[in-house]
């Protein structure tokens, strides 16, 4: 019997395990298989909630505490990189929207791209940064602490720069992103508590193949609508996907240029964090009530989030190898 029952469960293990190994070829293709199956989407819509409880939670429990009390011990850096997602791009991006008259002739892009800024960086960054062989952990401490504090600054902006745009009060949203992600921490922690850290590392792929099946869920039930979009309105639709690429290139290059001194290498790692938004935890926060036009530019983000990890791993690895050989001594071959 007992074999019967590794049996089973090793043929969805190997399964995970392969998936996980594809690092982040599989993280582009989800959104082609999201967009591609719109049946899928509207399945799957409401879900999202708990599919972003998920991929926090996996990421929460994946933590490495040694790693997080040692960047912690030099805060400048984080306290530094944490102030400019939270505080330095909805400041801008906000102010640029209102002085433009964003707010005004297109509410729906302006509420969508406040909300974008206004975001934690998504919990799967530092998986990404990893498999681009970029610093993880300097990602995911600044990850822990900007989520820490976003439910604050996320309620403050909310009231500078929605008004009355949101279905609900900027207090409200900052209760339910507190909420949502204490919930996550606590799962993270009594999982954490019942198979400990290194039965936890040891499953490292299955658990990156589990963490690509739940961004499919994520990104089916937000692109559920894209593909009839695409044949209704394609000029317009095209438009949003080519300001979504605009926006997440240009809070990469800003970032990375901003943080140019501590090397490039690890600015490009804080720069992926910075535009890796984690829009679903604002879908969650807000019930999904947003208007259509708020809905399509959150889908067309997906394409940058997925694509961009996949397209910046050649540049990612020449910035690491270059790294690695200004660190060698004289005389050594790396």
């Amino acid at each position: 019997m007992s074999s019967v029952l590794q049996t089973i469960f090793a043929l969805p293990l190997r399964g995970l395990s392969w998936l996980g190994g594809q690092g982040t070829r599989a993280v582009a293709s989800v959104v082609f298989i999201a967009m591609a199956v719109p049946p899928l989407g509207l399945l799957l819509r409401p879900y999202i909630t708990e599919a972003i409880l998920c991929l926090l939670c996996i990421s929460f429990m994946r933590v490495d505490l040694v790693a997080l009390y040692g960047h912690l011990r030099r805060p400048a850096l984080v306290a530094t990189a944490t102030a400019w997602t939270t505080i330095g791009v909805p400041v801008i991006v906000g102010l640029t929207a209102h002085v433009t008259g964003l707010t005004d002739h297109a509410p729906g892009l302006s509420l969508a791209l406040i909300l974008q800024s206004m975001a934690s960086p998504m919990m799967a960054a530092p998986a990404l940064a990893a498999l681009m062989g970029l610093d993880a952990t300097l990602v995911l401490v600044t990850l822990v602490t900007a989520t820490a504090v976003v439910p604050f600054t996320a309620s403050l902006f909310a009231g500078l720069f929605l008004g009355g745009m949101l279905s609900i009060s900027p207090l409200a949203l900052g209760l339910k992103l507190l909420g949502i992600l204490a919930t996550s921490l606590l799962a993270a922690t009594f999982i954490r508590w019942v198979f400990g850290t290194d039965a936890i590392r040891r499953h490292k792929q299955p658990i990156d193949g589990l963490n690509i099946i739940i961004l499919l869920i994520f990104a089916s039930a937000i692109m559920g609508d894209v593909a009839h979009d695409v044949v209704t309105n394609p000029l317009f639709t095209i438009s949003i996907a080519a300001l979504a690429f605009a926006a997440y290139f240009t809070l990469l290059a800003i970032t990375t240029l901003l943080f140019r001194r501590i090397g490039y290498e690890r600015a490009l790692a804080l720069a992926l964090m910075v535009s890796q938004r984690n829009l679903g935890l604002m879908l969650a926060a807000t019930a999904g009530a947003l208007p259509p036009t708020t809905w399509l530019y959150f889908a067309m983000t997906q394409f940058p989030i997925h694509l961009a990890p996949y397209l910046l791993t050649p540049i990612a690895r020449r910035l690491t190898a270059h790294g690695s050989a200004a660190a060698a001594p004289p005389g050594r071959v790396t």
